[in-house]
């Protein structure tokens, strides 16, 4: 999955002896299945960058969905149990924008 790839490589590249001792990232699982994707901007280049919010398929018996916003300096991609890697492209075609 080249995602996990971009998103170490985006990681990498904010470690500066301080920022990954107060923040970082957090990947968790949901009960309904799905993903939770929090990434800590405080300090990065992103933290003031205007993000688009992407949402879709989020009907109650729907498997294939995503919700991705930046709020509080927090990006929070969350969607379904087969999503974590559209999560993950979201968050890092944004990230690597010029």
């Amino acid at each position: 999955m080249k995602e996990l790839e971009r998103l170490q490589a985006w990681y990498l590249a904010q470690c500066d002896g301080e920022w990954e001792h107060g923040y970082g990232v957090s990947i968790d699982t949901l009960d309904n299945p799905g993903w939770m994707v929090d990434i800590n901007l405080k300090g990065t280049s992103l933290e003031n960058r205007s993000f688009l919010e992407v949402a879709r398929g989020m009907e109650p018996d729907e498997t294939d969905w995503i919700s991705c916003k930046v709020e509080g300096a927090k990006f929070q991609g969350a969607g379904g149990a087969s999503n974590f890697g559209e999560i993950l492209g979201v968050f890092l075609d944004w990230a690597e924008q010029p």
